[in-house]
């Protein structure tokens, strides 16, 4: 649990604990009925005065003072944790429209057309395709659905597929983007595409560190395919969250994603109809 949520808890549970312990306590020191008790109580805590009722009783007044000290300590406790925990839920929010925004940059300058160029080397990407085709009529239901599919789904990697001089020129003219990307701190709150960004990257750097990528052996180009493996399998799951997220806040955003689509071979980002 939120440590800010079990503090407030805590006070609320106090507070709650307080209003029982000095009605029962009024009660019984002054005599009053449960409703004459109760705003008896509240108007001590809150200290506001008595206009209307006071304590009569020696013991009355020592157990309001007590009262005092103890519902308006808990009660401001209360105000300030609740407080506390809107102004962090608002960084929060901040801090994620922000993240978003950098996972944005980073499939609008290179993870779509990596995303199209791994599916490329699947060979069995028609046992999916019906699922990352996405539209407009999409429902948390698909996007749940197709979250689902691809836990299961065995991303086959063809290497006789893979054109590595191709993949090694496209990553090495984003590799500063990816380098700038992995220095940003707000991608520490998001472990599952930082988790993306290395394997990414350490693909580049697997790539750059070669210089005749069609002489390499067949183990190598396995070692190769296992990077593009690992890279395809985090890059897809990512691009699903990412589309959900622009389907449910920025609906603009969302349309050019899905007139971009990497695995529709008819997308255009041209509006014909």
């Amino acid at each position: 649990m939120d440590p800010l949520r079990r503090r407030l808890k805590i006070y609320l549970l106090i507070f709650l604990s307080v209003i029982i312990f000095g009605t029962v306590g009024f009660m019984v020191l002054e005599d009053l009925s449960l409703p004459d008790a109760l705003y008896f109580n509240i108007v001590t805590f809150a200290t506001v005065g008595y206009g209307d009722i006071h304590p009569t009783t020696l013991y009355g007044k020592i157990f309001s003072a007590v009262i005092i000290i103890l519902g308006v300590g808990t009660f401001l406790g209360v105000i300030a944790n609740a407080t506390e925990m809107m102004l962090s839920r608002r960084e929060k929010q901040v801090r994620f429209e922000k993240l978003n925004m950098v996972i944005g940059v980073f499939f609008s300058e290179l993870g779509t057309k990596l995303l199209k160029t791994f599916a490329g080397y699947d060979a069995g990407i028609r046992r999916i395709h019906s699922h990352v085709v996405i539209t407009g009529a999409w429902t948390e239901r698909d996007f749940v659905n197709v979250s689902s599919a691809l836990k299961t789904y065995d991303y086959d990697i063809d290497i006789s597929r893979i054109d590595f001089d191709h993949l090694k020129d496209m990553l090495l003219q984003q590799r500063e983007m990816l380098v700038r990307l992995l220095e940003n701190p707000v991608l520490l709150e998001h472990e599952s595409f930082t988790d993306l960004l290395r394997a990414v990257f350490h693909l580049t750097e697997e790539l750059s560190f070669r210089e005749k990528l069609k002489e390499l052996p067949d183990t190598d180009r396995k070692h190769l395919a296992g990077d593009v493996k690992r890279a395809y399998t985090l890059l897809l799951g990512r691009w699903v969250e990412y589309m959900h997220y622009l389907k449910g806040n920025y609906p603009y955003l969302f349309s050019l994603a899905m007139r971009t689509n990497p695995f529709d071979s008819s997308s255009s980002a041209v509006i014909t109809k």
